[in-house]
């Protein structure tokens, strides 16, 4: 009886052996090897996983910068310092970013922009445009409920007088106001950009003037001032290119509504 428990001991240990070995063995050779580099880069990385750099999170960029297919200004959040950063890490001379920021392309408040009814439902923009296009008079613009606010991961969207407001300080140009506004009136503008169209309605100039004060109504005079051709059109709807305008103001000084506005100028929201 003894001898069976000690051959049977003897075989169980013997397999468990062997098969330690083979684990062992096997993961030596499946063994995924980790560059180093990669830890160094998620270290330095501001841990906002937005999804900005078109990867699932920070730990994914990481390992795609690291890897040479995503761009070490990627980062919209980290900007230039953290692009100079990255480059230090891998041995290679940083891009310069572009710095973007968020910016409502509407300029319709509860004081300038009719309302179409009374909206007493949930608060949140996608419900609210799906009633009709929402309560305000001009069916392209902001519903002013906050999705955006919502969606921001920063901080840095208000609401005010009923229309959202960037805080340009706090922006990371993430974009998730961007996918969150049902309206679609929320673009990325380079940040040196001081003027901009603060409209969005593709409405003719009369339809634009009834339902709002401040609306583009397709004039063309801005076009006809601006010395560098920054000013496009898509439809009646004006549109300023920030990588070409030179911030000149002339646009801004024969608008008859008042509809490009000068970032300097505007009132801070908070």
């Amino acid at each position: 009886m003894l001898d069976k428990l000690i051959i049977s001991t003897s075989v169980v240990g013997g397999m468990g052996l062997v098969l330690g070995m083979g684990l062992s063995i096997a993961s030596k050779m499946f063994e995924v090897k980790v560059d180093p580099r990669v830890a160094k880069v998620r270290e330095v990385l501001p841990g906002a996983n937005c999804g900005a750099c078109g990867q699932t999170g920070c730990d994914a960029f990481a390992q795609c910068v690291v890897e040479g297919e995503c761009e070490i200004n990627g980062c919209t959040v980290g900007g230039q310092e953290l692009a100079d950063k990255l480059g230090e890490i891998l041995g290679v001379k940083a891009q310069t970013v572009e710095e973007k920021v968020a910016k409502i392309m509407c300029g319709g408040t509860h004081e300038v922009c009719k309302s179409k009814f009374d909206y007493a439902g949930i608060l949140d923009c996608a419900a609210a445009a799906n009633l009709f296009g929402g309560p305000s008079a001009c069916t392209y613009g902001c519903v002013g409920l906050g999705d955006c606010v919502r969606a921001c991961p920063f901080d840095a969207i208000v609401i005010k007088d009923g229309l959202a407001n960037i805080i340009e300080s706090k922006c990371r140009a993430c974009g998730k106001c961007v996918e969150a506004c049902p309206k679609n009136i929320i673009e990325m503008v380079l940040k040196k950009g001081r003027y901009s169209v603060s409209c969005s309605s593709m409405d003719k100039g009369g339809i634009v003037r009834k339902n709002c004060e401040v609306g583009c109504i397709g004039c063309r005079k801005c076009s006809k001032v601006c010395p560098t051709d920054a000013i496009s059109f898509a439809g009646t709807l004006a549109k300023i290119d920030t990588a070409v305008c030179i911030n000149c103001g002339e646009c801004a000084a024969v608008c008859p509504t008042g509809a490009i506005e000068n970032k300097k100028n505007l009132k801070k929201c908070v």
